[in-house]
């Protein structure tokens, strides 16, 4: 496991839930992958956690792509994993599309999404803000509407990531999406 208390990395005291998500509507969610919310993947007055996540996600070969927020609307990527590290504030956040579950991130915490899940900022705080990263070979797309059939197996036969895009070889992406492949 990789601890670098200077850049805040200490996976000792990260912890995790997970859960999954039935499809909803036109959101397929992902019936086999959880969604996993890490606490405290960094510790929130460590330093700049937008390039402390760009860091720990880099070295997890889960390049960040962008830093933002995130859409008000509801939408999910058929095309990509991704994992979200909350650099700045915190927010509620629906999961699994319309009617889905609520979640509260904060500064420091990750939000690992698999793809087909739908996500929606409902409400933040402060200057809330996410780095998100993308497995090595995947390209993210904004999907708001069912996908196809081809496209529901296109998106269920997308690799699965190699390293957890937190804790590398021993985060909950090795212990749940590995022993569901």
């Amino acid at each position: 496991m990789f601890n670098d208390t200077k850049h805040g990395f200490d996976a000792a005291k990260t912890e995790y839930e997970a859960f999954l998500l039935e499809p909803h509507a036109w959101v397929p969610n992902n019936r086999k992958l959880p969604v996993v919310i890490y606490r405290r993947a960094l510790m929130p007055a460590s330093g700049d956690l937008a390039a402390a996540f760009e860091i720990l996600f880099e070295r997890n070969a889960w390049p960040a792509q962008w830093r933002n927020g995130i859409f008000d609307y509801h939408h999910f990527h058929a095309t990509a994993h991704e994992v979200l590290g909350v650099s700045g504030g915190s927010a509620q956040v629906i999961v699994g599309g319309p009617g889905g579950k609520v979640v509260t991130i904060s500064a420091g915490d990750a939000l690992l999404l698999p793809a087909g899940t739908g996500h929606c900022l409902q409400s933040f705080e402060r200057q809330f803000q996410v780095v998100a990263g993308y497995p090595e070979g995947q390209q993210w797309d904004i999907r708001r509407e069912a996908l196809s059939p081809q496209e529901l197996q296109a998106m269920n036969a997308l690799p699965f990531p190699a390293l957890d895009p937190i804790d590398g070889k021993h985060g909950p992406l090795v212990e749940y999406w590995l022993r569901a492949a």
